[in-house]
C-alpha cells in the first residue's frame, strides 16, 4: 500500500496553436502519511492538473511523482480520486454505486456488499442501499461517492472540491462527516478547495498556489487542536490564519494584474 507521496519539480505545459502555454510551474511537495493536506489558489492555477498527474491520468512535462520511493508517473490505481461531481451511475442503486470500485478490483459482489453495508449504516446511508441517485439529495450523493472512493481502498485519497456545489449548511455537515471518516480510517487526504474557512477547518497543512501558471508560494501548518469543533471557526487563532491566507491569495492576484 502507498503511505507517502513525494512530488518533485512537477510542471505541465500544453501546446495550443503552435504556442507552449504553462498550466503549472515546477511544483514540489511532500504528502506525509495520515495528514490532511489542502491546496487553495485562484481558479485555473493548476490544482486539478496536479491531481490528474498524481492520479496517473496526465503525464507531467517535467518532474517526478514518487509513492514510497517508486515512480508512479502515468500509472493509475495508486490513489483514490473523487471529483466535485458525484459521478454516480444513474442506472445503479446506491449500494451498487458504492461497491463499483471494489468490483473493478475483482472483489466478488457478495464480499463487496458485506463490506459496504456496515459503512452505509455507520455513515448516514442506512436504508438507502436500494435507492437510485435521483432519489438522494446532493449531500447524500456526495456521501455515497466518498464511500465508494474509500472502499476502493487506497491509502491516499484526492478530493477535488467535493463540497463546492453544496449549500453552506449542508457543506458544514459534510465537513464534519468527512473529518469523522478521516479520523476513523486514518487515510492520507489531499483536498482542493476555494474556501479558506474549509481549508483551515479540515487541514493539518495548507499549500497556497499562485495564479496561473501555478506554483506553490507558501505552506502553512494549522496548529489548532483536534478534534475540531464548529465554534473553532470564530476563534482568534482561526481568524488570524484566515486573514494571513487571504493576504497570500490577494498578493498573488495583484502579481497577476501587474504581469
Amino acid at each position: 500500500m502507498t503511505h507517502k507521496i513525494e512530488i518533485s519539480g512537477v510542471s505541465k505545459w500544453f501546446r495550443r496553436h503552435g504556442e507552449e502555454i504553462a498550466a503549472m510551474r515546477e511544483t514540489s511537495l511532500s504528502i506525509e502519511e495520515g495528514r490532511f493536506v489542502s491546496i487553495i489558489g485562484p481558479s485555473g492555477c493548476g490544482k486539478s492538473t496536479l491531481f490528474n498527474i498524481i492520479a496517473g491520468l496526465m503525464p507531467p512535462s517535467t518532474g517526478k511523482v514518487l509513492a514510497d520511493g517508486q515512480d508512479i508517473v502515468g500509472k493509475t490505481g495508486y490513489v483514490g480520486y473523487m471529483l466535485q461531481k458525484d459521478m454516480l451511475l444513474p442506472w445503479r442503486t446506491i449500494l451498487d454505486n458504492i461497491i463499483l470500485g471494489m468490483e473493478v478490483r475483482g472483489i466478488p459482489y457478495k464480499e463487496a456488499t458485506e463490506r459496504a453495508l456496515p459503512l452505509m449504516e455507520k455513515y448516514g446511508l442506512k436504508g438507502f442501499d436500494k435507492h437510485y441517485p435521483r432519489e438522494l439529495s446532493g449531500g447524500m450523493k456526495q456521501r455515497a461517492a466518498l464511500l465508494r472512493t474509500l472502499l476502493y481502498d487506497r491509502d491516499i485519497i484526492l478530493l477535488d472540491e467535493p463540497f463546492g456545489a453544496l449549500d453552506a449548511q449542508t457543506r458544514l455537515t459534510m465537513q464534519n462527516w468527512l473529518l469523522q471518516i478521516w479520523e476513523d480510517f486514518g487515510k492520507t487526504v489531499l483536498f482542493v478547495t476555494h474556501d479558506i474557512d474549509e481549508a483551515i477547518y479540515l487541514s493539518d497543512d495548507i499549500y497556497v498556489f499562485s495564479s496561473r501558471p501555478g506554483r506553490i508560494k507558501s505552506k502553512i501548518t494549522v496548529t489548532m487542536e483536534r478534534p475540531r469543533k464548529t465554534e473553532d471557526m470564530t476563534s482568534p487563532a482561526f481568524m488570524e490564519l484566515k486573514h494571513h491566507l487571504m493576504d497570500l491569495l490577494s498578493a498573488g492576484h495583484e502579481e497577476e494584474q501587474i504581469s
